[in-house]
């Protein structure tokens, strides 16, 4: 059964809620897991945040932390990183790059376009969460595995990605690849705090931000 994939199309109320935990004594949480790497394995993405496909818990599911899109396309290569009720403790750094997002498309006939946009990230990240099994855990996340967690992180907030560039463009799969051989994924810095980029409001009606 295909899971119902909630867009900024039609879906973007929902898409802005904040999830809610997720309680281990209550919930199914290797079905939610299920249901995640189901989803990564079948479609075009780095990772995926639970509220994306009808279920606005806080959980991250990594397939892709490598620049290397053909990963995204493929069952065969899935890192299955999980990060439950996470939370970052700690910002270090900055880099830059050209993120899309699976929620954030609209249909041109049978082509789908994505809203992408050069986003801000912290180079280094500090996260608490739980695994899979209810244990506790600390990690640092370095990279560009620290800018896929970061985009899946704010989707737990109702943040988009599109929020948060200063440029919005309309691009297919195959034009978002092309611009980031020509952009690849930049480190501005590693050791300096990092600044909040401001959140910004997007108006799909108008393509202005």
């Amino acid at each position: 059964m295909e899971l119902d994939r909630k867009t900024i199309e039609n879906d973007e109320d929902y898409l802005r809620q904040i999830s809610t935990e997720v309680d281990f004594q209550k919930e199914d949480v290797e079905d939610y897991i299920k249901k995640l790497k189901g989803y990564c394995q079948k479609h075009y993405c780095y990772a995926l945040a639970p509220v994306q496909i009808g279920i606005p818990k806080r959980i991250i599911y990594i397939k892709n932390s490598s620049q290397n899109m053909n990963n995204n396309t493929t069952k065969d290569y899935d890192e299955g990183l999980i990060y439950i009720n996470p939370v970052i403790k700690r910002k270090t750094g900055h880099t830059r790059f050209l993120e899309g997002c699976e929620s954030c498309i609209y249909h041109e006939g049978s082509k789908i376009i994505h809203y992408a946009g050069v986003v801000d990230r912290p180079y280094s990240i500090t996260v608490e969460y739980f695994d899979s099994q209810g244990n506790k855990r600390e990690k640092t996340i370095e990279g560009f595995e620290s800018t896929v967690f970061c985009h899946e992180y704010d989707h737990l907030n109702g943040i988009l990605h599109m929020d948060r560039t200063q440029e919005l463009y309309e691009m297919t799969i195959e034009e978002m690849k092309s611009y980031r051989l020509e952009h690849p994924y930049e480190i501005v810095s590693k050791e300096i705090p990092y600044q909040l980029v401001k959140k910004r409001n997007f108006d799909k009606q108008n393509n202005s931000i």
